[in-house]
């Protein structure tokens, strides 16, 4: 043989041992894969003293329906107090226990883009009722000092709970039927003061901005007689309401009704009878209902 020939036989040796040795270390081995242990002439207690103390490791699907039992953020999603009936006994401190970077995270100092937030002014701050610096979506709606005066917002006044597993009506047998897909909050509650300011129904000629003065800028120009019985729900200051109509008109007034509009529709507001009403119900109002929703009933005014 030639040097050429040795070199080829030595390598076709190698690749067998190698083969014959994989093959008995897997035919020693346990179920688990691991190298059974090598005979030992020591004792039983002595080879006992010996072992590891570390259990064995659980399988990877074990570990990972463990962890879905006892992990807190999973755990937390399904808390009582996210469903009905807990939810509506929750107060805010039960719930900023777990969400109050709501009200302690701040806006961005810039854009970014890198515009800063001193040198814009957005659409919705143009009103009196949007005062002081920029402020986030929750702090606006549970701190800022106009809101404080004006109403007596909480989480669960737009927050009423929802199942991470059912965000859409029709999921499951006993699913709600009411959802709004994949909504956190019922967009008409948001609705409520964030809506068009439906000028049409009141006959005039245009949008607040266009004819308020024509009726030099006071809502309650017409509405000292009109629709007197208003803002009477338990999320609403309505004494408040009133005083700030009366000393600012109708800017206060137009901040809810259509000045912070983020919806093109408005909102159909329960007709409630007021004295000198009448019995003559306009045809855009005929399908509305008389009484707000039961939950925003002030405790005590209904049976």
């Amino acid at each position: 043989m030639n040097a050429n020939t040795d070199k080829w036989w030595v390598g076709v040796v190698a690749i067998i041992l190698a083969l014959v040795g994989g093959f008995s270390v897997h035919f020693m081995s346990d179920s688990n894969g691991a190298p059974a242990p090598a005979a030992s002439n020591t004792s039983p207690k002595a080879q006992e003293a010996a072992a590891p103390s570390t259990p064995p490791t659980a399988p990877a699907t074990q570990v990972a329906a463990a962890t879905l039992v006892t992990n807190d953020y999973g755990r937390a999603r399904y808390d009582p107090i996210h469903f009905k009936p807990a939810i509506d006994k929750a107060t805010d401190a039960d719930c900023l226990k777990c969400h109050q970077e709501v009200l302690d995270s701040k806006t961005r100092d810039a854009s970014p883009a890198g515009l800063k937030k001193t040198d814009t002014l957005a659409w919705y701050q143009t009103l009196d009722t949007y005062a002081g610096e920029q402020m986030t979506f929750h702090q606006r709606h549970l701190t800022a000092p106009f809101i404080k005066k004006v109403a007596t917002m909480s989480c669960t006044t737009c927050h009423q709970g929802n199942n991470p597993r059912d965000e859409v009506s029709g999921t499951s047998a006993d699913s709600p039927t009411d959802l709004t897909m994949r909504k956190m909050v019922d967009p008409n509650l948001c609705l409520r003061c964030h809506g068009q300011f439906p000028y049409q129904n009141m006959g005039l000629p245009g949008p607040w901005h266009e004819s308020g003065a024509a009726f030099q800028n006071n809502c309650l120009l017409c509405h000292v007689s009109i629709r007197t019985n208003r803002h009477k729900v338990n999320y609403l200051n309505a004494a408040a309401i009133e005083q700030e109509a009366t000393a600012n008109g109708g800017d206060s007034c137009y901040g809810c009704h259509g000045g912070r509009a983020w919806y093109r529709t408005s909102f159909p507001y329960p007709r409630h009878a007021w004295p000198g009403a009448g019995a003559t119900v306009p045809d855009w109002a005929k399908d509305r209902p008389t009484e707000s929703d039961l939950r925003f009933l002030i405790e005590g005014s209904k049976p």
